[in-house]
């Protein structure tokens, strides 16, 4: 039966709670700090066997793994429709790109983790070896399930590595099939466990000597909470958190399809997404065609329930996230900023909001220097790329940006002074396994993905040999 929002003091953090209709469909039991520490207590024991495995054996799994992703895909993909509201298409895309990644790994990493011959420099032989460090302990957002996980879980499961993963609340359904997956495909049982706990006893994990590091992707308070417990513990952190991606439009041959491509882009899972292009920098002498085209992009996207296949943007992830976005809204539009349309939570059942166009940002407006992370497409005129540059590299944040024209070289030599982890041209926010991701200023530390996802949490030891 379901539960009523009425009745949610009396549940766990984790639960299932349809932003669709508001209800609680499901509930999960959590953990206390005797249950948590048990479960460091798994991990432990798992990792002493999960690293004696030969490299390519762990491979496997992870192959299957892959392979138990592409074959459960509508069912993966149902669960994140209902419990934060992702459309079904977009869904099984994330399943997908989830899938990848365990399958990259797979494939390159037994290479990326065999010896590494250095210059002897006076000596027999100077090898690195790839070896990992024990229990890893990450903490993962809501707004992509199944892709943030993968990130952090895949090239760390590779090494050799132990997982507890601390999931967001509303994801404990998406969680559970995670683990499900990867039992099924052949992990030793203690090696990925399901952390179904509440924040404040976090620390105290983080705090046990067995876990040796932890990843983190969220907001930058929950990465500083995570942070300071590190730093007590003398413990490796990395950092994945917010951003104010700039989009630069330096010129466009055809105004209406780049319109289209930037409303698709800032629109997908509803605005939420840390690198997500949340200020559009416009050419003046195509701004005004621009805004106008984006509009009507805007506009006719097709909102409504993520389980319908028609649905292009369904409801933010709660009713809370749609409250927090129209408070800063609002507050723009009371210091001037224009809407073009949207601007508003929709007259409906759930956590819907308006897709929102909005001009004519100031820096007293909270909007300015916040991230909006929902559904609200900012368009600046940009009448000097230097000027534009500056604002764009202004931001608190540093995640990723990516500049757009007709010459991609121009474009190429505007991208390189964008103050960013990854700068992208004539694409924005593209992911693949064999990518490094990651950001700089208050976006966060640390590389996940790529070969440099493999180099966060392992012991790069090194061999020295020399004669007698």
């Amino acid at each position: 039966m379901s539960t009523t929002r009425k009745e949610e003091d009396d549940l766990s953090n984790y639960r299932t709670e349809n932003p669709t209709t508001g209800e609680v469909e499901r509930t999960f039991e959590e953990l206390d700090r005797d249950g948590a520490i048990a479960a460091v207590d798994r991990a432990h024991t798992a990792h002493t066997e999960w690293r004696e495995l030969p490299a390519e054996q762990r491979a496997d799994v992870l192959r299957r793994a892959a392979d138990l992703y592409d074959e459960r895909a509508d069912e993966l993909a149902r669960a994140i429709a209902v419990e934060m509201g992702k459309p079904v298409k977009e869904a099984k895309g994330e399943v997908q790109l989830a899938g990848s990644i365990y399958r990259w790994y797979a494939d390159h990493g037994p290479q990326l983790l065999r010896e590494e011959e250095l210059d002897a420099q006076g000596a027999l032989r100077s090898v690195v070896h790839h070896e990992a460090v024990g229990v890893l302990l990450g903490v993962m957002p809501w707004n992509y399930p199944y892709y943030q996980v993968a990130r952090f879980a895949a090239p760390n499961l590779m090494i050799g590595n132990t997982i507890l993963l601390k999931h967001a609340g509303i994801c404990a359904a998406s969680a559970t099939l995670m683990e499900e997956v990867l039992q099924q495909a052949g992990l030793p049982e203690g090696a990925y466990i399901n952390l179904f706990a509440p924040s404040r006893i976090i620390p105290d994990v983080i705090a046990d000597p067995r876990v040796q590091g932890v990843s983190l992707t969220g907001s930058e308070a929950a990465g500083a909470s995570v942070a300071e417990a590190a730093g007590k513990n003398l413990t490796k952190s990395v950092l994945e958190l917010g951003g104010s991606d700039a989009m630069l439009v330096l010129d466009a041959a055809d105004v209406d399809a780049m319109a289209r491509t930037a409303a698709r882009a800032r629109l997908s899972n509803s605005g939420q997404a840390c690198n997500s292009p949340k200020r559009i920098f416009v050419a003046d002498d195509i701004h005004d065609e621009f805004v106008a085209a984006l509009t009507r992009h805007v506009e006719g996207t097709v909102v409504g329930d993520p389980l319908d296949e028609s649905t292009r943007m369904g409801p933010m992830s709660s009713m809370q996230a749609r409250d927090d976005l129209d408070e800063q809204v609002r507050d723009a539009v009371d210091k001037g900023a224009t809407v073009h349309t949207g601007g508003m939570p929709m007259d409906r059942v759930g956590a819907f909001y308006a897709p929102t166009v909005l001009t004519d940002i100031t820096p007293e407006m909270r909007a300015w220097e916040e991230e909006l992370f929902g559904p609200v497409v900012m368009v600046y005129r940009m009448t000097d790329v230097d000027e534009a540059l500056a604002q764009a590299n202004a931001s608190p944040f540093g995640l990723s940006g990516s500049v757009w024209s007709d010459d991609p070289e121009k474009a190429a030599a505007v991208a390189t002074r964008l103050d960013v982890g990854m700068a992208y041209v004539n694409e924005h926010g593209t992911t693949k396994a064999g990518l490094p991701f990651g950001g700089v200023k208050r976006s966060g530390y640390g590389r996940e993905l790529a070969a440099d996802g493999l180099n966060e949490f392992v012991n790069r030891k090194l061999v020295r040999v020399a004669a007698r």
